[in-house]
């Protein structure tokens, strides 16, 4: 077995799919089902694995079709508008948590090596465990998941540069050109990318997407080739594959290339987090256990006041900024590969590594149920959260975005209800998430806000509670219950038009309070928003309206 990597990787997959199954069973995270896997097929339990090299190549597939994936679904004018919030929070973060690492450190006996190479190492996020969760809740295009990503891409840009002086340290150091040569490779490459995506790559377009089978082979090309520059010229693959992707994130084919990658990203993803609890090991832990408890501390809760305070200083509600908070609540593989670069030269002893080994288990195990449950934790903190608010740009908010009429979700029939909105006459907003959505609004000149239905600080930001007329045009029916029910409890005498796929979730919208519910077969937004136009702001009209539909599902059901 040892020489048949068909016969190991067999063998590592059903172990996969039998604790897998058991952690179902236990309703938890199916990625600590895969760490799990990881390390009981790793010289710890069983030793399955003898031969490593395969299964890190899967893995740097895995992460590199993961951050690519991701890099399709980002535009550069979010990126733009996202980037001051990205670098005060990413710096904020970093500085304070080595600070605050570093002298902890010293006080509990580190002598400074050691204190230096574990404030770097806990000071970085998991890029790969933070952007798997956050697909896995399908809120990759949420703007706290934006803001996330972005400052996960500050730490792979710092965590590489890190990683290079460490390495550059065992051969005598790394001269202040040498840095400038790194940095002025990295410009260029960028710059590179931007011409050649921006100037090239449109007019090859309709040839590139001619074919499906290669549409494919171009976009494994692409992203695997960038992400190989990158690691070349001294940077790490995440970055280079983030950046892959968002050189093609404005061309036309860039969604039907991230649905067609998927499949093959969620095999060699599931691939990496079994490598990565195989490389846990779990000798001479005992001793490592109060001072990988005191990191983890300050991984999960200082790191995370720092973001939160910082974004909450520069605006962002309490729920983005906490979500955001709590998604880097975890240190990174980068972390160990450090550590164990720093061991390999002398530079700290081999108890160094069992500490970051054990913070990583702790802390990707906690934050894992951190960001499963962070909707719960932040209603259950909300209060206490108040005071990371700036209070006085939330209420500039409050006093300047009051709306009569709100579009919750622009596409599949959100014009038509702009034009009827328009038709009204009244001040309207459009809410959405999507950043090529944004995109599109903004090119149309139409009032906009970023963000999320089940946000609650967005709602009050709308003002909600003094709208006339809702219209949801989300096809998530969770999100329309949260949304019918919200708008009920703060303003009853609200106009409420939602979207629903069948018959038994319409039902549950009108006994909810849905003043009227769009059932694309029966009914389209089409007809809806020229009976918006016709009848106005009149609840009675729409009552009248919303009687026929409940008759017609009554005689649907019966028969």
């Amino acid at each position: 077995m040892e020489n048949n990597l068909f016969t190991v990787l067999s063998v590592v997959i059903v172990v996969a799919i039998g604790v897998s199954t058991l952690m179902r069973m236990l309703r938890q995270p199916l990625i600590m089902g895969y760490i799990v896997t990881g390390i009981v097929i790793g010289p710890s339990v069983l030793h399955v694995i003898s031969e490593k090299a395969p299964f890190e190549a899967f893995s740097s597939i895995g992460i590199t079709l993961l951050l690519f994936i991701i890099g399709l679904g980002l535009s550069a004018t979010v990126l733009q508008k996202l980037g001051k919030v990205v670098l005060l929070a990413a710096t904020a973060q970093i500085v304070l948590s080595a600070v605050i690492t570093y002298a902890i450190a010293m006080t509990t006996g580190f002598s400074s090596a050691e204190a230096l190479i574990f404030s770097i190492a806990l000071t970085f996020s998991s890029t790969i465990i933070i952007i798997k969760l956050i697909n896995d809740k399908r809120e990759q295009n949420r703007l706290y998941a934006q803001v996330s990503i972005g400052i996960l891409l500050v730490q792979d840009i710092v965590a590489s540069i890190a990683l290079v002086l460490l390495a550059a340290g065992e051969n005598g150091g790394l001269s202040l050109a040498q840095l400038g040569l790194l940095a002025a490779k990295g410009i260029l490459i960028s710059a590179l990318l931007v011409f050649v995506s921006g100037y090239i790559l449109p007019r090859f377009s309709k040839f590139i997407a001619s074919s499906q089978e290669f549409l494919f082979l171009f976009a494994l090309a692409w992203g695997f080739g960038i992400a190989t520059l990158f690691e070349l010229v001294g940077f790490s693959i995440e970055v280079g594959a983030l950046f892959a992707g968002v050189s093609l994130a404005s061309l036309p084919y860039a969604q039907e290339v991230a649905a067609r990658l998927k499949p093959l990203r969620d095999f060699f993803v599931v691939v990496f987090f079994i490598a990565l609890g195989e490389g846990l090991h779990l000798d001479n832990l005992q001793s490592a256990l109060i001072p990988a408890l005191v990191f983890s501390i300050v991984v999960i809760i200082v790191k995370p006041l720092i973001v939160t305070a910082t974004m909450g200083f520069l605006g962002y509600t309490k729920r983005t900024s906490f979500k955001t908070a709590v998604s880097l609540s975890q240190i990174s593989e980068f972390s160990l590969v450090f550590v164990v670069l720093a061991v390999s030269i002398g530079l700290v002893p081999e108890q160094s590594g069992a500490i970051i080994t054990l913070a990583a288990i702790i802390t990707i195990a906690v934050s894992t149920y951190l960001m499963k449950y962070d909707d719960e934790l932040f209603n259950k903190l909300e209060r206490s959260l108040r005071f990371f608010e700036n209070k006085t740009i939330h209420t500039e908010h409050q006093q300047t975005s009051i709306h009569a009429l709100v579009l919750f979700g622009y596409q599949k029939g959100g014009e038509e209800f702009v034009k009827s909105f328009q038709a009204l006459h009244k001040n309207y907003v459009i809410v959405d998430y999507d950043p090529e959505v944004i995109e599109i609004l903004e090119h149309k000149h139409l009032p906009y806000l970023y963000g999320d239905a089940t946000d609650l600080e967005l709602l009050q930001e709308v003002g909600i509670e003094k709208v006339k007329l809702v219209v949801s045009n989300i096809s998530d029916h969770t999100t329309n219950v949260n949304l019918v029910q919200h708008i009920i409890q703060v303003n009853p005498e609200a106009i409420i038009v939602c979207h629903s796929d069948n018959y038994d979730q319409a039902a549950g919208l009108y006994q909810l309070g849905a003043t009227y519910v769009m059932m694309p077969h029966l009914i389209g937004s089409e007809k809806i928003s020229t009976f918006i136009k016709r009848a106005g702001l009149s609840k009675r009209e729409f009552a009248h309206y919303r009687d026929k539909h409940l008759m017609l599902l009554e005689h649907r059901t019966e028969g």
